[in-house]
């Protein structure tokens, strides 16, 4: 279940990766030359999630990097690193502008999307600190509300970070993905 959700973030059952430490992580923003491995997790998500590969590897990432460069001013991606510098985990925060009222000209909210951990670093809490890094950054930039379409499996993690059902938000399908 790639599309918008997280399906790699685990059930938060306490279970923690020996061969990860949660001191030696870091959350971030994704630095330029990491956007390659962000192409890259998003790949093995998908491949993961049981998903045919449409096309080739190299040319999704090259058209992921490229996305990525051209949509920096609305898409801000947030990276887990190890100290050793590899990237293990990744989440985006889409900036949606929203039509200004006279109490409010300056208005956005946001949608959390892409949050994914790699399999041998998960149910140690670390889908967690991502999901807070991403409401920390959304709460810096002054959004109204982030959203999130999730999986079964990681509506726990998004609700111990504060995420709520809303019975006025409401989606319709506006076409197959």
């Amino acid at each position: 279940m790639p599309a918008g959700g997280s399906a790699a973030l685990g059930g938060g059952r306490g279970r923690r990766p020996d061969n990860v430490l949660m001191e030696n992580i870091s959350i971030r923003p994704a630095r330029t030359g990491e956007l390659a491995t962000a192409a890259a997790l998003r790949w093995e998500w998908l491949v993961e999630s049981g998903g045919e590969a449409p096309g080739e590897r190299e040319e999704f990432l090259r058209h992921f990097v490229d996305w990525a460069r051209d949509n920096a001013g609305s898409h801000r991606c947030m990276v887990v690193v190890r100290d050793d510098g590899v990237v293990i985990g990744m989440a985006w925060l889409a900036v949606v502008q929203r039509v200004p009222t006279p109490r409010a000209p300056r208005r956005a909210s946001g949608d959390l999307q892409c949050v994914y951990v790699v399999p041998e670093a998960r149910d140690g809490g670390l889908g967690g600190r991502l999901i807070r890094a991403v409401l920390d950054e959304a709460r810096e930039l002054g959004l109204e509300r982030v959203t999130v379409h999730s999986t079964r499996r990681a509506i726990p993690a998004y609700a111990r970070c504060g995420f709520q059902e809303s019975p006025r938000l409401l989606q319709a399908r506006a076409a197959d993905a």
